[in-house]
């Protein structure tokens, strides 16, 4: 009697569960689809710090090679959507894939970006 009760069970919970099959999971993006997906969150990001840098008082004023720590001072305004950009590289891309990106790639074109899109920006 036990036998058929336990039966009963597995046979309840495998049908109601389904099959285990890994590839229920998220659909494997291509490269080319993870950069469409983070692109938006990068152009955030950047869009904030250019304005953040751009409405500094300091900014035009001190010599380019200050540029960076005017960045620097952007962070804790855009710190909400930068983290966003970084968490969404570590989700398409694997863990860690976010910082890495941030303090390389990113970091190497921002004070270009922000010295573009600052001249767009209203004075």
């Amino acid at each position: 009697m036990i036998l058929t009760s336990l039966f009963g069970t597995v046979l309840t919970v495998a049908v109601a569960t389904g099959p285990f099959d890994a590839s229920n999971g998220p659909p494997t993006l291509t490269a080319q689809q993870k950069m469409a997906a983070t692109a938006p969150l990068v152009r955030s990001a950047t869009e904030c710090i250019v304005r953040a840098v751009a409405a500094d008082p300091r900014y035009g004023t001190e010599p380019t090679a200050k540029l960076g720590d005017l960045i620097v001072a952007s962070m804790p305004s855009c710190v909400t959507p930068v983290r966003a950009m970084i968490d969404a590289y570590d989700r398409y891309f694997g863990q860690g894939s976010g910082e890495a990106f941030f303090m390389g790639p990113y970091l190497d074109v921002l004070p270009k970006a922000v010295t573009e899109g600052a001249k767009n920006e209203p004075e």
